[in-house]
């Protein structure tokens, strides 16, 4: 299995989709001899399927197709190389999953044949066992319905633990410890911009294009930052490295 959760698409002042991604991507690219890809684009509610898998195609160097032009979407990732997987509402992105029958083929695909699965952001949320961390409004319906369960332990991603003056909401981290105080035998790893998590077989590895790390955050636990993936060996069945 090979799995790249990312918090973002994009950093602030690259143009580049997938830019900060871009050598461990072409990496696996080239390992893998893939031509193509399979891009699912539904969590993009404002913004054009064809534009953003062209962008996907300049940055990746091989042909992307978006899902919505497949007679059978499940064929499509049936006969995927890679299933790109883009940003944007979590909610709708799940919810599509599950119109289209595509749970479970994803699954298929990418635990059966191995297919490398890339997500950011939304695509990073339905990654894991359910989309409750997300930061996403439910603009579609307010169910939480199961996610993909690639990764086992939930994501926060576009982590940010700034306080910003004068606003007097929850923190992004009093709503995680919230999260964990409802949910005490779950943890959340936060991602934050321009990171990424790359599974590899039994192997995982942590990236940050910017040298940050990651946090953990668990029900009674010191929340810490770490820069390598060993805090996670009690949570994950990999290799952490």
């Amino acid at each position: 299995m090979e799995l790249f959760l990312l918090s973002n698409g994009k950093l602030s002042g690259e143009a580049e989709l997938l830019g900060y991604a871009k050598r461990q991507l072409l990496a696996m690219i080239e390992r893998r001899n893939i031509t193509s890809a399979v891009f699912v684009p539904y969590a993009m509610i404002r913004g054009d399927y064809d534009q953003r898998a062209g962008e996907l195609s300049q940055t990746l160097g091989i042909k992307v197709t978006s899902i919505h032009h497949a007679e059978s979407p499940a064929e499509a990732i049936a006969q995927a190389e890679c299933i790109l997987v883009s940003g944007g509402n979590t909610w709708m992105l799940n919810q599509m999953l599950h119109e289209n029958g595509l749970i479970v083929p994803i699954q298929r695909a990418v635990r059966e044949r191995e297919v490398p699965y890339v997500g950011w952001s939304a695509g990073c949320n339905v990654a894991t066992p359910s989309i409750r961390t997300t930061n996403d409004m439910p603009v579609r319906n307010s169910v939480v319905l199961p996610a993909l369960g690639l990764f086992p332990v939930q994501i926060n991603p576009h982590y940010i633990d700034a306080h910003i003056s004068g606003h007097m909401g929850e923190t992004r981290d009093e709503r995680l410890a919230e999260f964990c105080a409802v949910n005490p035998s779950e943890s959340v790893v936060a991602l934050r911009e321009g990171s990424l998590l790359h599974v590899c077989g039994n192997d995982l590895r942590y990236f940050s294009a910017r040298e940050q790390g990651f946090k953990v955050f668990r029900h009674g636990a010191e929340t810490r930052e770490y820069q390598d993936t060993s805090a996670l060996r009690s949570l994950v069945p990999f290799t952490c490295h």
